[in-house]
């Protein structure tokens, strides 16, 4: 596993929501991308319509697996994003799943509000690079 130094700003935030400031990665040999991540079922229906802390809790669960199909671990995250439509009312929900996966982790993040995803029950869409 390669070297992570983590810098966080001391913002209660970054606590709540498991992020950091900025992430150097030494060692590294492989960079992965897991990308476009939406709260869908294997026949493409929406899981946890209008709940955003059940679809960012199922996205991550997905992106989990994603990373092991590719010998990575939420471990090895160092940046997420995070994109919300109606950020102002679903942004505590997210960041809810968000920190209770990468509490420990700490990799740095965006959360950002956008006024749709491509299914109206779609609240949440991930990404995250990783670093092995």
């Amino acid at each position: 596993m390669a070297e992570r130094t983590a810098v966080g700003g001391g913002r209660p935030i970054e606590a709540q929501a498991g992020f950091s400031r900025a992430i150097r990665v030494d060692g590294a040999s492989a960079h992965i991308f897991v990308c476009g991540n939406a709260s869908t079922n294997p026949d493409g229906s929406i899981y946890g319509a209008g709940d955003a802390y059940a679809q960012a809790a199922h996205i991550l669960d997905l992106m989990r697996g994603y990373l092991e199909q590719v010998g990575a671990s939420m471990a090895d995250v160092v940046r997420t994003r995070m994109y919300v439509v109606d950020l102002a009312s679903h942004h505590e929900e997210v960041i809810r799943a968000h920190g209770e996966v990468f509490g420990d982790i700490r990799p740095t993040s965006t959360l950002l509000g956008i006024e749709s995803l491509m299914h109206p029950d779609m609240l949440v869409e991930m990404d995250a690079d990783a670093i092995v």
